[in-house]
C-alpha cells in the first residue's frame, strides 16, 4: 500500500494484508504505549498520524494538525517518520540508534524498515516519549522562524 484513502485507522489496518498488519501493529503498539497525552491518533496524508489537534495548537499554515510522528505500509517497505528527529536532535537519535547494534535506514525524519525486527523499538519509544505537547509546540515554532529566518 502506497497511500490510504482509509478515514480511520481501523478501516486503515483492515486493508492491509494479514502480515503486513502485523508488523504496523507492533510498532503501532509502541507509538501508543509511549506517546505523551495531548497527541491524537487519526489518518492524515494517507498514514497513521500522532498529531496535536488545531484546538490546541492553533492554525497551522496547511490547516492540519501538527504532526508529530506517523507509520505507514509503503510498496516495499514500512515507514515511521518522527518529525523532531532533526536539527539537534538528529546526532543523538543516531547515535542511541547505533548503540543498539540495528541498521539504520533514515531519510529527513523517516526511518524506513522491512520488518519489525530491523527496528531498535526502546529507541522509537524513547523518542515518542520525549516530547510533551507543549514542548513540541515550542520546538515547533522555534523550528518554522528559523526555517523563515533561513529563507529570507
Amino acid at each position: 500500500m502506497v497511500k490510504s484513502n482509509a478515514s480511520t485507522v481501523a478501516q486503515y489496518l483492515a486493508e492491509l494484508p494479514d502480515q503486513q498488519r502485523a508488523e504496523v501493529e507492533a510498532v503501532r503498539d509502541v507509538i501508543l504505549a509511549n506517546l505523551p497525552g495531548g497527541y491524537v491518533e487519526q489518518m492524515d496524508w494517507g498514514l497513521i498520524t500522532y498529531a496535536v489537534p488545531l484546538e490546541v495548537s492553533g492554525p497551522t499554515y496547511n490547516k492540519k494538525p501538527l504532526m508529530y510522528a506517523a507509520l505507514a505500509a509503503q510498496k516495499n517497505y514500512y515507514a515511521v517518520y518522527l518529525t523532531t528527529v532533526m536539527e539537534e536532535f538528529e546526532e543523538p537519535f543516531r547515535a542511541r540508534y547505533a548503540a543498539t547494534g540495528k541498521k539504520l535506514d533514515m531519510g529527513k525524519a523517516c526511518i524506513r524498515f522491512k520488518r519489525v525486527g530491523d527496528l531498535a523499538l526502546d529507541v522509537i519509544g524513547e523518542e515518542i516519549a520525549r516530547l510533551q505537547v507543549p514542548d513540541f509546540l515550542d520546538w515547533h515554532a522555534e523550528n518554522r522562524a528559523k526555517a523563515a529566518a533561513r529563507a529570507r
